[in-house]
Formats: C-alpha cells, structure tokens, sequence
C-alpha cells in the first residue's frame, strides 16, 4: 500500500545498505519520486553523517525523505532481520565492497531465490570483468577513465570539483530501477541491476573517444583545446571580475559587438566568419579583452541577456543559496535537519507535470525509525537501539 503522497512511486517500498555519495543517491531520487524508502544503519548510525572537510554535506544532500533503522547486518540476528524486511521491499540497493553483502547472507544469489520478484541493485566501482574486483573511488576512475586528463592542463590531470560518477552512478542506478520494475510488470520477475563508477565515467568522456575515431588525433585537455567557436571564453573585466562569454554564431558575433560599442569589430575581414575567426582566435580575444577590461560586469549582464547573447558568471557553491532564479523556481526548500536546525536544500532537477518533488519528512536521526518499521515485521522483535 502506498502513502497517499501522489507522486510516481507511491506504493514502491526500497532498502537501503548504503554509504557514502553513490548508493544514496539512488535512494534519495527514488525516495524523492514518492518511495518508501528505509535506509539500514549500523549501531551508531552511518559513517557519513560524521564526515569533516569536503564530506561534511554528503548525509544531508543524500538522504532526505528516508527512514533510518538500525540493524547490525554482521549478527545473525541482523542478519535475519534485514532477511524479513528485504521479504516486503520491491527493491535493494547497496553501495559497499564487493563480496560483502554475499558474507552476510545478503547477496542477490540467495535473495532472488527466496523472493524472486526482487530488484536488487548493486553500485560498484566497476561492471564485471578484469577490474570488477578493485575497490575505486570517483578520484580514482576521474583519473583512469579520461575525465581527470580532459579536465586540467596538459601534464596536469585535475579531478572534477564535486562528486561527478558518485552522483552519475545513482542516477544511472535509479534508471535501471524504473526499467526493472517495468520489467516486472511485464513478466512477473525481478533482477540484479549494476551501476559502476568506471564506466560512468568512460561515458562522460566518450564523445572524446569518438572525436579521436574520427581524427585519428588524440584530444587535447579542455584547457588546450581547439575550440569550435571563436568567442566561447572567461574574460576578466573591471575589478577583475570574470564572466564567460560566449558567441556561437556569425550572427551572434556581430551581436556580440554591437552590445560592446564596437560594431566595427564585426566588419575586419579576419573576423568575417566563424572559421576564420578561430584562425585568429588568440588575436581576437585579444581585442575582446582589451575592451572588456573597464566594463563592470554588473552593467554588462543585462546588455548581454537583452541581446540573446549566452553568458554566466563565476558562481560559488555557497553564492548559490541567494540565486534568484533557483529560489524563485522552487528549487531550494527548506528541510529540517537531524540536528533539528534547518538548512535549504537542491531539489531534482526535474518538473512532472508542473510540480517539483520535494522534502515530505525532516532528515532522519539514527533509528528514528526503528520500532516503527520492525514493528511490521510477521515476528515479535526488539529493537537495536
């Protein structure tokens, strides 16, 4: 039965063995579209919601609208108890080593015999074959995987700034999800569904394997790049303010210059077309930051918006809280936290129908939920806590 909450997955309940970025964030959507979910903790709760530095936000980005129980997988009792609840889930997920849920006795191999109707989703660093067996980190496939030597200067391979195939790989793990339970609509069966971090990110960097098929010529970092447009750049302005600008047409272009004051920019016979403009680009650009360099970028913005030109300015994480058009759209809520403080939180960034799903429960202490849901179980049980 469902909660009555309206949204896709109502009615669709999740186990949740997870840690960490990539597991959670298979939950967090399904939970996000309306699922039940109910996340598995160890006594003392998840690692992650103690995390410093860099992690101190995973729990709270990945794991709203859960369930928290405590259950101690590593006891027989655990063990058996996770066994009774997975028996009224439609899905599993789990994120941890491979091998270790199979230790456990909770493995997809002797699930699926016992209920045959489970989607079981594992999130791993790689897909089976040679590799399958190494533990990874997004770091570690960013490096080996083409994104880390596209993304830093040449001899200077740079990791993406956040959690790139972590936060893939549950997207792609909540896919297989939606597919699978079509699936079983269809025949009546479950499956084991594999997301890994190695191949999201051989994905991400595939359009570049095919830039190499079709020129026999390795590509070059982002930073070294050829570029395709000539104008498609960070310029430094006034203050030292930057913004990117970018001009992808010869329409655009001669747009581009009229908003600047400088409409004879557009009429030099090197600067003529797009292709010839990349012939020059150094010297173009050149130009362009000679006259950008007094220019505020305050005062150039709407210029540039009200002549359809593409722009952005340099964000930081923190400067996002006070964006006018993610406030505005809906795409910060407010949330309660497990500390009972409140933070604003990113929503999916997705509409169905008009409507954003959002935050329907503050975020779960550590067994919050652990009498309620052992409670449903056909046995009498104590709870961990």
């Amino acid at each position: 039965m469902g909660n009555g909450n309206g949204l896709p997955l109502d009615g669709v309940r999740v186990i949740e063995f997870t840690h960490m970025v990539m597991g959670p964030t298979c939950g967090m959507i399904l939970a996000d579209l309306g699922a039940e979910v109910i996340k598995i903790e160890p006594p003392g709760g998840d690692k992650t919601r103690k995390l410093p530095g860099l992690g101190i936000g995973f729990f709270r980005t990945f794991n709203r609208n859960k369930k928290s129980v405590v259950l101690d997988i590593q006891t027989r009792e655990g063990q058996a108890q996770a066994r009774e609840l997975i028996g009224e889930c439609d899905i599993v997920l789990e994120n941890f080593r491979p091998g270790l849920m199979a230790q456990v006795g909770l493995g997809y191999a002797e699930l699926s015999q016992r209920f045959p109707r489970l989607i079981y989703v594992s999130h791993k660093g790689f897909l089976p074959g040679p590799y399958e067996k190494r533990l990874a980190l997004d770091e570690v496939v960013q490096m080996m995987g083409g994104l880390s030597y596209m993304t830093g200067l040449p001899g200077r391979p740079l990791r993406a700034g956040t959690s790139v195939n972590d936060i893939m790989g549950g997207m792609f793990g909540a896919i297989g999800v939606l597919a699978a339970l079509r699936e079983r609509d269809r025949t009546g069966h479950g499956q084991e569904v594999q997301s890994a971090l190695f191949e999201n990110c051989v994905f991400l960097s595939a359009q570049h394997m095919q830039q190499y098929a079709m020129t026999k010529e390795p590509p070059p970092p982002m930073p070294a790049r050829v570029s395709a447009w000539s104008v498609y750049d960070v310029f430094t302005l006034a203050d030292g303010e930057q913004l990117f600008i970018g001009a992808v047409s010869d329409k655009q272009f001669v747009t581009l210059c009229s908003a600047l004051g400088h409409p004879e920019l557009a009429q030099r016979p090197e600067y003529a077309t797009n292709a010839s403009r990349v012939e020059v680009r150094r010297r173009l650009l050149a130009d362009l930051a000679a006259i950008l360099k007094d220019i505020r970028v305050e005062g150039l913005m709407p210029i540039l918006e009200g002549s359809g030109i593409p722009y952005a300015p340099i964000v930081r994480p923190d400067q996002l809280f006070d964006d006018p058009h993610l406030k505005q759209s809906g795409g910060l809520v407010p949330m309660q936290t497990d500390d009972g403080g409140t933070t604003d939180v990113v929503l999916l960034p997705l509409t169905m129908g008009g409507r954003r799903p959002g935050v329907r429960q503050p975020l779960a202490k550590v067994g919050e939920h652990t009498r309620e849901i052992l409670a449903r179980l056909k046995r009498r049980v104590s709870p961990d806590e």
